[in-house]
């Protein structure tokens, strides 16, 4: 199927153009409920928490990454076969009202801050028409919250959509499953370089504890200072860019796009970074990512991060950027952060991290090596990175391009 054989069926079913319905019109909304992390279970019935929609699955899932035993089950609400489970609660308004189609065989429990949308639409179609700019940008007129991100099933359902002939869903669906399957694999490649960096890195520090370089083991609270973020309101303008959590980047650089910013009024004085700090997040569920901040800025870090200010005579920041990553580093705090359901840092957990320290030479031959491996997988200029960009964008505009419709009168 062509998007010009698409093109070509839509005119041939809807002469007049395609109907357009609220949400609540095509299907029933259902709340998801109870459902929480510490009752997942290793088998058992299938279930979906609200927030590994946005974090673990894409457009559709026939399988469930998560489990909850039978009898818990029974009391918790189900998605069936073909119904969408969307996350109505988040960090952030990306991932507010992000669904995904339950294709499994089976009937599955879904969380609270999560709801289930019955309808008689091909389910995949749905969920490619939730990712378009059309509905992201109808559905942010009904986020609220501030911390938490939320939109209401009464709002949710007002969302109106297009809902062309069966034939000409599953027609769109058969192209964009391909453009989806190609990011996919390119996803998964990348994926394995990832794990390739994080070995090499590993390697690395293993090989400064080695009897062939004098090596320290220093605790962090010896070789940095640390400082809780500034609490305020964020807003679109302002003196300050305010360094949130989700500013973080997965390559722990800050991102460009959605920044927010604190006024000039506000004394902000001491939580202004520099080049050289580093910001890790203390709570939530990327609790441990770190950012370097490469360059001096008129920058504040919020509340949910914690600075850590090296002492550069003893350790290169970026070489320690590269050790917060690391097994050597992330075995340490689990182990000191313990369980639960919201694991949190603090400087007290930091000041406890044992760090091995090599000469700044070593250090700088090290971070020069993990810094090209990590350009190989993170750099969005060169690469499989630019290629997966690049496909990321091809897929967007065909998305939008099929599921754009003249509307019927």
């Amino acid at each position: 199927m062509t998007v010009s054989r698409i093109d070509d069926l839509v005119r041939e079913l809807c002469p007049d153009g395609v109907e357009y319905k609220a949400l609540g019109d095509i299907g029933l909304l259902v709340r998801g409920n109870g459902l929480q992390k510490k009752d997942f279970t290793d088998t058992g019935v299938g279930c979906i928490h609200y927030g590994q929609i946005y974090t673990h699955y894409r457009t559709y899932a026939d399988q469930t990454k998560s489990y909850v035993a039978p009898a818990a089950a029974e009391k918790l609400r189900k998605a069936h076969p073909g119904d969408l489970v969307v996350a109505t609660t988040s960090e952030n308004d990306e991932d507010v009202c992000k669904a995904v189609a339950w294709l499994g065989g089976d009937s599955i429990a879904v969380s609270g801050d999560a709801c289930v949308i019955r309808h008689s639409c091909d389910p995949k179609y749905v969920a490619y028409v939730f990712q378009t700019a059309p509905f992201q940008s109808q559905k942010r007129q009904y986020i609220t919250g501030t911390k938490v991100r939320r939109v209401s099933l009464g709002d949710l359902a007002r969302i109106r959509v297009p809902v062309p002939p069966l034939d000409v869903q599953r027609a769109i669906v058969e192209i964009l499953d391909t453009f989806s399957k190609l990011e996919a694999e390119l996803e998964a490649e990348l994926e394995a370089r990832r794990k390739q960096i994080t070995y090499y890195r590993d390697q690395f520090l293993s090989t400064s504890l080695s009897d062939s370089y004098p090596t320290v083991l220093a605790a962090l609270g010896e070789l940095a200072q640390f400082k809780y973020g500034f609490t305020g309101a964020a807003r679109d303008s302002g003196d300050y860019r305010y360094i949130r959590i989700t500013d973080i980047g997965a390559n722990g650089k800050l991102s460009a796009s959605g920044a927010k910013f604190i006024g000039g009024s506000t004394d902000v004085g001491e939580y202004e970074v520099r080049a050289g700090d580093v910001l890790m997040a203390r709570i939530g569920a990327t609790h441990g990512k770190t950012m370097l901040v490469e360059a001096d800025a008129r920058a504040v870090f919020a509340s949910y991060l914690i600075r850590i200010r090296l002492d550069g005579a003893k350790v290169l920041p970026s070489y320690y950027w590269h050790f917060a990553q690391s097994r050597m580093y992330w075995d340490q705090v689990n182990a000191l952060v313990g369980g639960g359901a919201q694991p949190q840092f603090n400087a007290n957990v930091l000041k406890a991290v044992r760090v091995p320290v090599p000469a700044l030479a070593q250090q700088q031959r090290a971070v020069s090596t993990l810094d090209h491996f990590d350009a190989l997988v993170n750099d969005l200029s060169i690469g499989l990175p630019a290629e997966l960009a690049a496909r990321r964008k091809q897929y967007e505009y065909y998305r939008d391009r099929l599921l754009a419709f003249e509307e019927k009168a």
